[in-house]
């Protein structure tokens, strides 16, 4: 195995894997791994027609030990090849040429976005420095006449601005070309029948199905649960014990919204998150809503600091979620109704939240008890 490891790291070529097929020093059955990388998947596909098992494993998944700070091709290949006899590496999924070439187009078309984007924001900059700035929407057909119209008197300014002007409308004539071909390919088999599926849902036009598809490649190998996680948009999360943290998504940030756990599996805690932000904001709405408001006591002053039974569970009440403390089942209690219908102890209990922080509440001076 580690001889196969070997010569899978020394990258070795079509002829290289038949005659070590072939060669006695392997006993059958062999199996190689590698690392997936820029090299693509021409080494594995020529191991699959030599009759070679071979494994892409994928860089992210490799366990590695935090204190190892020795990396050496000799080390790699070693470690490759425990992994593999212990099962322990995460194969990738090794696509078609076909599908692969799909693939290398849709991700041409969006490098030539991005070209577009920085050199529109180049040509913009440009004229922002020289104080020109246009007041509508930009990268219109009445933006791009108006810029057809600009002149300058420095012929060094004119140039820089014929070169910017000839990037934004190469990278723009590239970008419709490859548009083109994206539409083309989308309509031929056997990414017709997946694309059709998929522009059936709102907001899914042709170059994102056919990225769809070509990007996750065999649909049924994903679960409800497990294509969130596979697409980075599932929160981030570093919890211990009773505490919880989560994050952003683990490829783009976001927000912490019930619609990032949605993807996760049923039953658990991490599936519940949506429900949890949810009633913990009834919650605290709730127990806004249900702050009783500031009285004065009947029976006289009440002096500060004093807690007096009953005004401490009023206290609490408001701070309680329980049913007979609700607002709607506060009528329903006999201790809170013998209390407010009777002078005694309900009387004593006037004193607010204030009060039991160092503040007196008073009451008119003929109602005051000697």
């Amino acid at each position: 195995m580690s001889e196969a490891a070997s010569c899978a790291r020394c990258g070795c070529r079509r002829k290289a894997v038949r005659s070590s097929a072939g060669s006695p020093g392997l006993a059958a059955p062999v199996r190689v791994a590698y690392e997936a990388g820029p090299t693509g998947y021409g080494l594995a596909r020529a191991c699959a027609r030599a009759g070679i098992a071979c494994t892409v494993a994928a860089p992210s998944k490799i366990p590695r030990a935090p204190g190892d700070r020795v990396k050496t091709d000799r080390r790699d290949a070693e470690r490759l090849a425990r992994l593999l006899r212990l099962g322990e590496l995460v194969a990738v999924r090794v696509p078609g040429e076909d599908e692969e070439a799909a693939r290398d187009l849709v991700r041409a078309r969006e490098d030539v976005r991005c070209d577009l984007m920085r050199a529109r924001h180049r040509l913009s900059k440009l004229l922002l420095r020289h104080g020109l700035v246009y007041e509508a929407s930009a990268w219109t057909g009445a933006h791009e006449a108006w810029l057809r119209r600009q002149r300058f008197a420095s012929r060094p300014l004119a140039l820089a601005f014929e070169e910017c002007s000839g990037a934004v409308a190469q990278a723009k004539a590239r970008r419709e070309a490859l548009d083109r071909a994206i539409a083309e390919l989308a309509a031929e088999a056997p990414f017709a029948e997946v694309v059709a599926r998929l522009c059936c849902l709102r907001g899914v036009s042709t170059l994102t199905a056919l990225a769809l598809t070509v990007e996750l490649g065999d649909w049924t190998r994903f679960r409800p649960h497990s294509l969130g996680p596979f697409l980075g948009l599932v929160p981030s999360e570093d919890s211990s014990g009773g505490r919880r943290r989560q994050g952003a998504i683990t490829k783009r940030r976001a927000t912490r919204t019930p619609a990032a756990c949605s993807s996760r599996p049923p039953g658990t805690n991490a599936g519940r998150c949506g429900r949890a932000w949810l009633s913990s904001a009834a919650a605290k709405d709730s127990r806004r809503r249900s702050v009783p408001a500031p009285t004065k006591a009947r029976g006289g002053c009440t002096d500060a600091g004093t807690h007096s039974r009953a005004g401490a569970s009023g206290a609490r009440s408001s701070r309680s979620r329980s049913h007979g403390s609700s607002p709607a089942t506060a009528g329903r209690s006999r201790r809170w109704s013998s209390a407010s219908a009777s002078g005694g102890r309900g009387e004593r209990a006037g004193a607010t939240r204030g009060a039991t922080r160092g503040t007196a509440t008073s009451s008119p001076p003929g109602d005051a008890r000697p």
